[in-house]
């Protein structure tokens, strides 16, 4: 009987204490995916005949496809916002494999459909480093609500607000 007692004792430690941790992030996200500004409904002709722009809950994309190596973002319940990103990089045009000197800011979207609700960090965004690489702690404004049910994080441009990249949200 102590032996069942002193495990139950030992799992509950571990048990309440993780979900304490889950009850503290609001969303979480593992992997980025680059934006590829435009997309095509070619039907059964194999030739494009429409190209359509890729509007993310009504988040306009750039003129050119950007990639991502690599990010990694938690939102708390109260707001904070952290995300470290790698690799953000244009993958085409001109500016090929550079940052083209810009500044990110973060941005969190919890409803599926219209209307939308965006709540991002300080638009001023934080500059990418040579490499890509990025870092943001800060605040999303305005206030998050109490439960993300589908949870949508954009990498946005502070020059012009487009998104760059977007979080894969970790179920």
């Amino acid at each position: 009987m102590m032996k069942q007692a002193l495990a139950l004792v030992v799992v509950l430690g571990l048990v309440v204490p993780l979900a304490a941790v889950a009850e503290d992030v609001l969303a979480r996200f593992e992997g980025g995916i680059g934006v590829i500004p435009v997309s095509s409904a070619p039907g059964p002709d194999p030739t494009a005949t429409t190209v359509n722009r890729n509007i993310v809950r009504t988040v306009q994309p750039p003129g050119q496809i950007w990639r991502i190596a690599d990010l990694a973002a938690t939102v708390e319940p109260d707001g904070h916002i952290t995300v470290d990103g790698q690799g953000l990089l244009l993958a085409g045009g001109n500016g090929l494999g550079t940052t083209a000197r810009q500044s990110v800011f973060a941005t969190l979207i919890c409803e599926a459909a219209a209307p939308f609700t965006l709540h991002s960090s300080n638009v001023e965004g934080v500059p990418l480093e040579p490499n890509g690489d990025f870092h943001i702690d800060d605040m999303l404004d305005p206030p998050v609500p109490d439960t993300c049910a589908s949870p949508v994080l954009l990498i946005r441009s502070a020059n012009n607000q487009t998104w760059f990249a977007a979080g894969i949200p970790k179920q």
